[in-house]
């Protein structure tokens, strides 16, 4: 029965994803934006207005998070088939996927708002969905980094007010230079910068791996993590005028570099993409704030695709692997889940923008805009740096899954004969091969003519080369055991420069230790403390004050008896 629901749903999700599709390129050729709006309330003068806003990126957007939902959705079936609370799982996705569709659609602060916390909080249902102190760590890790982002939300709602209304869209293009919008901005950013997981707030996307590999697929695609990015492509009109973008692009520049750098020294499979996409994130960022708007958003889509299938390969292996992550015991997989190792390697390639695949056509794009620009020489480094690394990490899974040999039980059950969710990847495969020519030519009608030198030209395929180069080295590295003297870098490289501690318990440990001191006097014991141990302690303190003064006593009674016996020698004397 739930099964046909299922299907059902997914169907549903397929169709309104072709329609909004269609209707998204339709959009674009006749440059079209419409404005929904439903009158909820009236009360005298004041009315309540729901506004919703389509135009062909919305269209573009809700297209894709639908599709991979549909599939997400269908993979479930299969993947969480042994849950006894399948209902519920399915549930809060499609919450999931509703909280992200009206924050999509939304030109308003207020129902931005409800979009945005309905993320926050069914995330943290997700991530504890497997009931650990691991997931209950993680969860609260996530949702109080996300909280800070809907504390900074919250503020911008308040500075709106200085305009008469919360539909942004309205004001951007005139209130450009004016205070109170670049002061919105700002606020804007570091919500985007919590939900996007830009440093300082990296440590929780790691964390939320916690969650079924269902929900990583379709956070880490399409929904959580692409919200910060959307928000701020809708606010570029106000982005290029502000002072303080640069700063701000330092920081996702880092963020990318960070990830890249940890992934190569990591070992958990899920960690591994979770960090990819936590760079690809810094680039999208870092690219939107150089100007190129519609090349990040372009990127946004491109990676969706071929992330979701990189994650939904991942839980397959995990799942024929009985819950076992470590890459460093995996290998041969291709021989014993071809079908599976091909969608993973494709999803793969993609990620490190192989010629042709869906990624390639994002990133080359990226990288031959910087390379055109005018900028300084530590972004262009760290852009460069960031790229190999990516390339790194990919080709060090690729060897470790599909070259290294087998390193676990040599009687196994490893195999892809699940058809079920074998069908779930070939949406996706199709599109990871032709959605990133598909996508240049309908956003990019016009191709981009970028003039350069033959050798900024073959950067990209050099860079695919010493990425596979380094890779070995972070290969080498991984087998043979470090010194000691670079012990200190290698913790340092794979903590993600200690970000975890920090945001845990390099924050928590002083507080809890005082508020534990404080719960055990005031609230808990404050009776035992000043009743029966208080009684205690002071009648402790009383016998030792009267053990003190007997001593006393006997010290004075021996010193008058020494006394008398001195005072009747020297009588006796004298006579």
């Amino acid at each position: 029965m739930f099964f046909n629901i299922c299907l059902n749903m997914m169907i549903i999700l397929l169709i309104l994803s072709l329609m909004l599709f269609l209707m998204g390129f339709y959009f674009l050729i006749f440059d079209l934006n419409y404005f929904i709006e439903f009158n909820l309330l009236n009360l005298n003068s004041s009315s309540i207005v729901m506004t919703l806003y389509f135009d062909w990126m919305c269209n573009f957007f809700l297209s894709v998070v639908l599709f991979i939902s549909c599939s997400v959705i269908y993979y479930s079936k299969f993947y969480m088939g042994d849950d006894l609370m399948l209902n519920r799982f399915i549930s809060l996705v499609l919450m999931f996927i509703f909280s992200m569709i009206l924050l999509i659609i939304s030109p308003n602060l207020i129902s931005i708002l409800l979009g945005w916390d309905g993320l926050g909080l069914i995330s943290y249902c997700l991530v504890i969905y497997y009931q650990n102190n691991k997931s209950f760590n993680s969860g609260m890790l996530t949702v109080l980094s996300n909280r800070i982002g809907d504390v900074f939300l919250l503020i911008s709602i308040a500075w709106m007010m200085n305009f008469g209304s919360w539909n942004y869209i309205f004001y951007m293009d005139f209130m450009k230079s004016n205070n109170e919008m670049i002061i919105i901005l700002f606020f804007i950013l570091l919500a985007s910068f919590t939900k996007s997981a830009q440093i300082p707030f990296s440590s929780w996307l790691p964390a939320a791996m916690a969650a079924p590999t269902p929900v990583s697929s379709l956070v880490h695609s399409s929904t959580l993590v692409t919200a910060g990015v959307y928000l701020m492509i809708r606010f570029e009109k106000v982005l290029k005028d502000s002072f303080f973008i640069n700063w701000f692009m330092l920081i996702s520049v880092l963020t990318m570099f960070m990830s890249g750098l940890n992934a190569n020294f990591e070992n958990d499979l899920k960690k591994i993409i979770a960090l990819s996409t936590l760079s690809q994130l810094g680039l999208m960022m870092s690219i939107l704030f150089l100007g190129f708007s519609k090349l990040a958003f372009f990127h946004l889509l491109t990676h969706a695709l071929f992330k979701a299938l990189l994650f939904m390969c991942a839980g397959l292996l995990i799942h024929n692997l009985m819950n076992f992550q470590d890459i460093r015991y995996m290998g041969s997989i291709i021989f014993q889940m071809p079908f599976v190792s091909v969608c993973f390697n494709f999803a793969n390639l993609s990620l490190c923008g192989f010629p042709f695949l869906a990624g390639f056509y994002s990133k080359d794009l990226i990288l031959e805009s910087l390379f055109s620009m005018n900028f300084n020489l530590f972004i262009f480094i760290i852009f460069l740096i960031s790229t190999v690394l990516t390339v790194s990490y990919t080709f060090r899974l690729i060897y470790f899954l599909m070259i290294s040999e087998f390193n676990m039980l040599s009687l196994n059950f490893l195999n892809d004969n699940s058809w079920g969710m074998n069908k779930s990847f070939i949406g996706l495969m199709i599109m990871v091969i032709l959605g990133g020519s598909l996508m240049s030519w309908l956003m990019f009608p016009y191709p981009y003519m970028i003039f350069l030198p033959l050798y900024f030209k073959l950067i990209p395929l050099e860079i695919i080369f010493l990425g596979v180069l380094l890779s070995y080295k972070f290969i080498y590295m991984g087998m043979f055991k470090m010194s000691i003297k670079n012990y200190f870098l290698k913790t340092f490289y794979s903590m993600m420069w200690f970000l975890p501690i920090i945001s845990t318990k390099g924050i928590i440990k002083l507080p809890i230790f005082f508020s534990m001191n404080l719960s055990l006097i005031m609230d808990q014991n404050w009776i035992e403390y000043t009743m029966s141990q208080g009684l205690i302690k002071l009648m402790k303190i009383n016998s030792s004050l009267m053990d003190l003064l007997f001593f006393y006593f006997n010290l004075m009674l021996n010193l008058f008896l020494l006394m008398i016996f001195f005072w009747w020698i020297f009588i006796n004397f004298n006579w």
